[in-house]
């Protein structure tokens, strides 16, 4: 299961439920914004675990937190401190604001969804990712596992069926690209 099914099945889609009500959009418009910013959230989290370190840090970021309570208790989704963990998940991910609103903007283009909802929403849905990703990853007999295809720990997998848009079995051009197209490259 990749991270935006993991997400969109959390709770029995209690989780696309609670959005929707938190963020004013029936469950169509919901599951239209989670489809087009859990694939841009990937992208960013594929190119970070890619980096010099970067699996270990995600690692690290994973087994030091509770992100699983995003997926695992609903009512955490309301919260301020939920949106905080989900701007500095974003920050570590884009690396800067003006990169989170382009994701944004993008996003309305293709969900239907106005841009200054999906900016709100962002936070919260990149908490969800994380959250995602901790349960996942929690499965794994160690953090080590995470990505190396052990039962549970593959991580990198929950990201890679959204990122290889032309199914050539690297996600690294997909990334590439669809990074560019947010940074205003393409």
């Amino acid at each position: 299961m990749n991270v935006l099914e993991a997400i969109l099945a959390a709770q029995d889609g209690g989780a696309v439920k609670q959005l929707g009500r938190q963020f004013g959009l029936g469950d169509d418009k919901t599951t239209a914004a989670l489809s087009a910013l859990v694939p841009a959230l990937a992208a960013g989290f594929s190119r970070n675990v890619q980096q010099d370190g970067g699996l270990a840090s995600l690692a690290a970021a994973l087994s030091g937190g509770r992100h699983a309570q995003y997926v695992d208790d609903l009512s955490s989704l309301g919260r301020p401190e939920t949106v905080a963990d989900g701007n500095g998940i974003l920050g570590h991910i884009f690396g800067s604001k003006d990169v989170s609103r382009q994701v944004a903007a993008r996003a309305a283009q293709s969900s239907g969804v106005g841009a200054d909802v999906l900016k709100q929403m962002l936070p919260v849905v990149a908490a969800m990712v994380m959250g995602s990703m901790a349960k996942r990853g929690s499965a794994a007999p160690s953090a080590t596992g995470l990505g190396t295809g052990m039962p549970g720990g593959d991580l990198i997998g929950m990201l890679t069926p959204m990122l290889d848009a032309d199914r050539d079995g690297s996600i690294m051009d997909d990334v590439a690209g669809m990074l560019g197209k947010f940074m205003g490259g393409r």
